[in-house]
């Protein structure tokens, strides 16, 4: 059965950091691409990050230089860290695989002025 699983996000500071994990069970991380993505209350959900199953990276403009997208195989495990946080970067972040169609549950993420 396909689960994602989240866990970090919470409270940060402008310009702090926070790392999201999105632990995976039913797929290998390395087999499928994966996204991270961002919603704000009654908007829609838009991309932050994505990696291929090949690795390949692409990153959204809002938040390109500032977030990174990474997979740990042995943890089976997607991330995203994010780096020179922003009141603006307030969202519930979730994390999503394309091809089996599920969401991980969601986390916030508050940015303090």
């Amino acid at each position: 059965q396909v689960q994602l699983v989240q866990s970090g996000g919470g409270l940060a500071q402008t310009g702090g950091s926070l790392t999201l994990a999105c632990a995976i069970s039913g797929f290998s991380v390395t087999a499928y691409p994966m996204g991270w993505y961002r919603q704000a209350p009654g908007k829609e959900r838009n991309l932050v990050a994505w990696i291929s199953a090949a690795g390949n990276r692409t990153y959204s403009d809002v938040m390109k230089g500032r977030v990174t997208i990474s997979r740990d195989a042995t943890k089976n495990t997607v991330y995203l860290q994010m780096a020179n946080l922003g009141p603006e970067d307030t969202d519930v972040y979730y994390c999503w695989t394309s091809t089996f169609g599920r969401w991980g549950q969601g986390t916030q993420v508050t940015v303090s002025a």
